[in-house]
């Protein structure tokens, strides 16, 4: 076998040049492993939950505001029956006094048949209203900006009809707003414990992945890497994992109000879905439910981001007070 000439030699030593400059340098901290996929799938969890929350606190509020809304636009008068008062005249009296208040627009009274459909679900059907003591209504429309003086009409009504009585609805508007209020406050209450507890678990995630490449980290801190571009590697690798969980979470939860809203408005007219519309509203959070719910996914990937760089240049500031305190150091090979 012959050895290399010099020529032959000098020609090979670009190439190995060549190869040595393209090869690639490993992460300081791996793309992915063990911890980091958990840490995905938690942080997928919280995020569900987050925008699960605030899509319910969104809807909540819709329905109390449309409730508040439908119930300040009437007010209903009330006429208990009695044997000296001729009903229907009283209906038609009642409705034509509170006409006169300025504020009110319309006035319609609720027939006997009506009257007996709204019974029948505690009744049942076949009533005969002559038989029963049920009092007979007159609904009012009114001007939700110019409201009727109630008071006075409450007056000029028990004075004119003793069976009359008005119902604005106030109490009901106010345990409304009460009711929404309380919801949005145990909404923001499990917000914050969702972050809380999604921030402690990116912190113990960044101390594993830095006990895990210390000694890595210490090297390169030591001949001269800033302790900023230590973190923003760190930074980096929990951002892309941040950005995924937070994704994935938000996405799950985007569709299943997406499929509720589908199968209330597809089975309209059925009880199940009746009874669903009474009590939570309607299910569709509308776009600016869903746009929420996207910045509630971009605050968790900037939160998870900004607290794993915290921990980085925290735990890079004990070590750098552990290597200057002589205490501390005594015993140990000198950098």
């Amino acid at each position: 076998m012959s050895e290399p000439t010099p020529h032959n030699a000098a020609e090979r030593a670009p190439q190995k040049r060549s190869e040595m400059q393209v090869r690639p340098t490993a992460p300081i901290v791996p793309e992915a492993n063990v911890s980091g996929n958990a840490l995905m799938c938690v942080i997928a969890i919280m995020a569900f939950l987050a925008c699960l929350t605030y899509g319910a606190v969104s809807m909540v509020r819709a329905t109390a505001a449309s409730w508040q809304s439908q119930i300040s636009r009437e007010i209903t008068i009330q006429i208990k029956p009695d044997d000296k008062l001729d009903m229907e005249a009283a209906l038609r009296d009642a409705r034509d006094l509170a006409l006169t208040f300025t504020g009110t627009k319309d006035g319609q009274i609720v027939d006997r048949a009506a009257t007996a459909r709204l019974l029948e679900p505690w009744l049942g059907e076949g009533l005969d209203l002559d038989e029963l003591p049920v009092p007979r209504l007159v609904i009012i429309t009114i001007d939700e900006r110019n409201p009727p003086d109630f008071a006075a009409m409450r007056q000029a009504l028990t004075e004119t009809i003793p069976q009359a009585f008005l119902d604005d609805h106030r109490t009901w508007v106010n345990r409304l707003v009460a009711m929404a209020e309380t919801t949005a406050w145990i909404g923001t209450a499990v917000l914050v414990l969702v972050f809380t507890a999604m921030v402690l678990t990116v912190i113990f995630a960044t101390r594993g992945a830095l006990s895990g490449n210390r000694h890595i980290i210490e090297v390169l801190h030591f001949v001269g890497a800033e302790a900023g571009f230590v973190a923003s590697e760190f930074q980096k690798h929990f951002l892309k994992i941040s950005l995924k969980g937070s994704f994935a979470g938000g996405a799950l939860a985007a569709l299943v109000f997406a499929i509720a809203g589908y199968w209330q408005s597809s089975s309209l007219a059925t009880p199940e879905s009746d009874q669903a519309t009474a009590l939570f509203g309607t299910f569709s959070v509308g776009l600016s439910g869903y746009l929420g719910i996207a910045a509630t996914m971009l605050i968790i990937a900037l939160l998870t981001t900004l607290t794993a760089r915290f921990t980085v240049m925290r735990t890079i500031f004990e070590i750098d007070r552990i290597r200057s305190d002589p205490a501390r150091t005594d015993g140990l090979p000198s950098s």
